[in-house]
C-alpha cells in the first residue's frame, strides 16, 4: 500500500505568467528572494490535474488519516493522494481553494509563521505575496495547517537553508514559535524549508515530537518510508497531463509495501 504527495507553490492564469521574468516573494519578515518558475504552475493545468483525480475517484488524504497509517497500522482508502501547498501565498486562496472545496477535496499547508502579512492585499500576478492568519482561518474548511518554521525559511544559498546552519536550540525555538500560532493545527507535521535538511534536522524533530515530515524529494511513500522523510513530487509549470497520470498512478503501485 503506498500513497503520492504533490506539492504547489504558486498557481498563475498562464496570459499572467512569464518564466522569463523574476517573481519576487513579498512576506512580513525582512527577507527577499524570488521564487523559481518551477515552482508554479498554470490555472488551466491546475485545473485540468483537479478535475482528472476528482473523475478518477482519488481519495485526499487528510494528516490524521497519515498519523493512522504510520503509528497505527492504518488502512488508507485506495487511490489515496495527499495535496499540499507550501508557503501560503495569495493564489491557494485566489485559486486552490475554491477549487478544492468545488470537488471535496482536502489540503495540507505549511505555514511559515514569520511570513504571514498583517493585513491583507490585492491580488497581484507578479508578486509571491503571503497571505494573513484570518485569511487562512476562513479556509479551514478545506486546510489544516502545519509547521514550516517561523523565521528559518531562508537560504544563503540554493543548497544551504537557515536550518541546515543554525544550532539545534534556536532551530527548536523557532519550531515553537510557529506551532504558538493559532493557526497551526498540525503541530506535529512539518515540511524541510526549501525540502533542505540535515541529519541532525531530522533527529531534532523526532526529539520535539514531530511524528511527519516532508521533503520535496518525487517518489511515492510507502509503510517502510520514514515518516520524518517523506516523499513530496513538486508539480512545475511545465509538466503536462500525461506525466501527470502516469506520476500519480506510480505512486500507487510502489513494490514490496
Amino acid at each position: 500500500m503506498s500513497f503520492g504527495t504533490l506539492v504547489y507553490h504558486e498557481i498563475r492564469e498562464s496570459t499572467m505568467f512569464h518564466p522569463d521574468q523574476p517573481h519576487p516573494i513579498e512576506v512580513r519578515q525582512s527577507y527577499e528572494d524570488n521564487l523559481p518558475s518551477i515552482l508554479f504552475v498554470t490555472l488551466e493545468n491546475f485545473t485540468k490535474q483537479m478535475e482528472y483525480l476528482y473523475e478518477n475517484h482519488y481519495h485526499t488524504l487528510t494528516l490524521e488519516e497519515l498519523r493512522n497509517f504510520y503509528y497505527n497500522q492504518g488502512v488508507l482508502p485506495e487511490k489515496s493522494i495527499l495535496l499540499t501547498f507550501d508557503d501560503c501565498y495569495q493564489s491557494i486562496a485566489h485559486y486552490a481553494y475554491p477549487l478544492l472545496k468545488k470537488f471535496g477535496f482536502h489540503g495540507v499547508a505549511f505555514v511559515v509563521t514569520g511570513w504571514l502579512n498583517r493585513q491583507p492585499s490585492p491580488f497581484r500576478p507578479e508578486s509571491s505575496i503571503c497571505l494573513t492568519r484570518e485569511e487562512l482561518e476562513g479556509m479551514k474548511d478545506v486546510f489544516e495547517y502545519a509547521n514550516h518554521t517561523n523565521l528559518f525559511h531562508t537560504r544563503s544559498s540554493p543548497s544551504v537553508s537557515r536550518m541546515m546552519e543554525e544550532g539545534s536550540l534556536e532551530i527548536s525555538e523557532d519550531l515553537d514559535r510557529c506551532n504558538a500560532n493559532p493557526v497551526i493545527g498540525a503541530k506535529d507535521t512539518f515540511a524541510y524549508p526549501f525540502g533542505l535538511y540535515t541529519g541532525q534536522n531530522v533527529a531534532l524533530l523526532k526529539e520535539k515530537g514531530f511524528r511527519m515530515a516532508f521533503t520535496t524529494k518525487a517518489g511515492p511513500n510507502g509503510r517502510d518510508t520514514d515518516p520524518l522523510l517523506l516523499n513530496r513530487t513538486v508539480v512545475p509549470y511545465s509538466m503536462e497531463m500525461p506525466v501527470f497520470q502516469d506520476i500519480i498512478q506510480a505512486n500507487l503501485k510502489m513494490k514490496g509495501l
